[in-house]
């Protein structure tokens, strides 16, 4: 049966992932915890782009945070699902 709140739920996953900036933040975190002036440093951008690209990630369920005095410290919320999922992705693209 059609579920309209899981779609949704679904597109915002998918929404979230389809940004090339987070995407990488996901693959980097793949390796485990960051704090968001660590993650700064691997792109080209400001702090406060960084931070809103991981609150969307934190908003659709992707990451969450630990506070570490003044740092924000990122963590994939589940990580073997989804370094399936980035696995699957890129299994798409090859074949």
């Amino acid at each position: 049966m059609y579920q309209k709140d899981d779609l949704n739920n679904k597109a915002q996953v998918f929404k979230a992932l389809a940004h090339p900036t987070r995407l990488y933040i996901v693959e980097v975190l793949l390796s485990g915890e960051r704090c968001v002036n660590d993650i700064t440093d691997l792109f080209d951008a400001t702090q406060p782009n960084i931070s809103q690209h991981l609150n969307i990630l934190k908003f659709s369920g992707i990451v969450d945070y630990r506070q570490d005095k003044n740092l924000r410290c990122y963590f994939l919320k589940d990580p073997s699902k989804i370094k399936k999922l980035v696995q699957a992705v890129k299994q798409l693209i090859n074949d």
